[in-house]
């Protein structure tokens, strides 16, 4: 029997649209803030999806600070530099301005949602202005304390993280972390590290509502992702339930919406990004009778009373 391609994938572009219109459109904001050197660009694309510190369009929103997102990425970024400089406080103060304006606004969803304060351990030290923003910002916002470069905590009896959590008293945490796999003189190699963390606290700490669009930007906690994806395909069984309940023929033609969706919600957030419609034209074009000749056959099925609803 001849299936209708055309037709089936119809369906399957209804419900690519369907899932697009329904994708939470909401942006998790994310400050950033450290030193020159601190290793937050290295960070961001190694936590999340898009080369966002690299590729990303940047927009200025203070002399010193840019926000960074990029098509497509439930994510923005604001990047601050220069916090080692004398004039410091000059920066925060620029800062805050733009941090208390976003606090202002009446919808959650346009608010700095956490900041994440970059100090790198090779330093061994804590900036003035490092200590004094993270006091501010924690007014506003949850801060994270981010030990980045990750080597030797322990030197010389002294660990760098407690003095770090005892000078940013305003931080709800210490985390440190190593983004890329390093090699030692010594050749001994050290692997990424501490960033399945990071991305556990982070979303701890921002709001509820937030928290599916930073699993599908983030790429570094698989459990955070299977979790997002559950929800989906709890969604996906209660409406392909109800509708293969419905006794009227060709209606399991609306089960095709319905999955694709899933499918698409599902690629999102595991890789950031959605099959294309070339994808699943030529899936239909190697599987199509297959499929076809089942949603002929239960729908044949629907015919009889009784045991074909069964």
């Amino acid at each position: 029997m001849v299936v209708d391609t055309d037709y089936i994938f119809k369906l399957i572009q209804e419900g690519v649209d369907d899932a697009t219109d329904a994708e939470d459109n909401r942006t998790v904001e994310i400050l950033i803030a450290g030193r020159t050197g601190a290793g937050k660009s290295t960070l961001v694309n190694a936590v999340f999806h898009s080369e966002l510190a690299e590729t990303g369009m940047g927009k200025p929103v203070t002399r010193k600070t840019r926000r960074l997102t990029k098509e497509g990425s439930p994510l923005a970024i604001t990047d601050t530099r220069g916090l080692e400089l004398e004039n410091h406080q000059e920066i925060i103060d620029d800062l805050m301005a733009h941090v208390r304006g976003q606090a202002s606004q009446p919808r959650p969803s346009g608010h700095i949602h956490i900041a994440w304060m970059c100090i790198p351990e090779d330093g061994r030290r804590v900036e003035e202005g490092e200590i004094k923003l993270v006091e501010q910002l924690a007014e506003y916002v949850p801060v994270l304390g981010i030990i980045t470069k990750a080597r030797a905590d322990n030197i010389h009896g002294t660990k760098f993280s407690a003095v770090v959590e005892r000078q940013l008293r305003g931080a709800k945490s210490v985390l440190r972390v190593r983004a890329l796999p390093e090699c030692l003189d010594d050749g001994h190699e050290l692997p990424p590290s501490g960033l399945a963390e990071l991305a556990k606290a982070t979303a701890e700490l921002i709001p509820a509502a937030m928290r599916s669009a930073f699993a599908r930007s983030q790429k570094v906690d698989v459990d955070q992702k299977v979790a997002e994806a559950k929800k989906v395909v709890r969604v996906a069984i209660v409406s392909a339930g109800a509708l293969g309940a419905t006794p009227v023929p060709l209606v399991d033609a609306g089960l095709v919406p319905i999955q694709v969706a899933m499918l698409v919600k599902i690629s999102r957030i595991f890789f950031g990004t959605a099959p294309s419609r070339a994808f699943f034209r030529s899936l239909i074009m190697s599987v199509g009778a297959t499929a076809g000749g089942r949603l002929i056959v239960t729908t044949l099925l629907k015919l009889i009373p009784g045991p074909g609803q069964i």
